[in-house]
């Protein structure tokens, strides 16, 4: 996912802020797969990748531990994979005005 930074007077195109699997593809465009996830655990464990527009992280191994896979013949299988994780995350995430609001009701 990407979104838009807020305008500023600037008449210039703000950039995008990728977050999610955008991001994580961004990340491992030079990974030779396939590859095993202990090898992506050693080789990119320590990848960060933002998970919402608020710029909140996850590593990559933080992202592994949650997909019930060891080996991925392609980067795709990982991206589908690690999919859920993002959205899980993404929804869990207490930051944002809808976040805020979903915090203080009651129910």
């Amino acid at each position: 996912m990407g979104v838009r930074p807020p305008a500023d007077d600037d008449l210039s195109e703000p950039e995008v802020i990728e977050f999610g699997i955008p991001a994580l593809d961004a990340r491992l465009e030079d990974a030779a797969f396939p590859m095993s996830a202990e090898e992506l655990r050693s080789a990119h464990g320590d990848l960060t990748v933002p998970y919402n527009a608020s710029g909140k992280t996850v590593t990559l191994r933080e992202v592994l531990e949650e997909i019930d896979r060891e080996e991925f013949e392609t980067e795709q299988e990982l991206l589908n994979d690690a999919h859920p994780v993002f959205e899980r995350l993404r929804a869990n995430d207490p930051s944002g005005v809808l976040g805020q609001l979903r915090s203080m009701l009651p129910f």
